[in-house]
């Protein structure tokens, strides 16, 4: 395993321990720009919620892969081509996925939203598809 690779892996596991927790809290009582993504686990069958950034609009959520494609939450909805979101206390069936462009991903959020994205350097963007 590189360095690089175990940087990644323990900067995940910081925030997994930490900053989620937090942002897990607001998404849960409605609060904040953060709503909940609950997967099942690929190998552990086990089922996970994960503070997410994610905007409603038409026929689902956009949501910004923070930390890329590779992460578990993600990999876990990829998998099992669904799973749901908790959206100011709602929950939602997710029944698939679909791809979406920087610019098509950054239009779905507030302006100020855009600008921390763009600063962050944010460029990847899924549509939850819900139903």
């Amino acid at each position: 395993m590189s360095l690089g690779s175990m940087l990644r892996r323990g900067w995940l596991f910081t925030i997994k321990h930490s900053l989620n927790r937090l942002t897990g809290r607001m998404a849960r009582r409605g609060s904040g720009h953060f709503s909940i993504v609950r997967t099942v686990g690929r190998k552990s069958g086990k089922t996970f919620e994960t503070p997410i950034l994610a905007r409603p609009i038409e026929g689902g959520f956009v949501c910004e892969l923070t930390y890329g494609p590779e992460v578990d939450w993600y990999r876990n909805l990829v998998a099992a081509n669904g799973g749901e979101i908790v959206h100011d206390g709602v929950t939602t069936r997710i029944v698939g996925l679909g791809p979406m462009t920087t610019a098509e991903g950054m239009a779905a959020f507030t302006p100020f939203q855009r600008r921390v994205l763009k600063v962050l350097k944010r460029t990847h963007f899924v549509k939850l598809l819900v139903g």
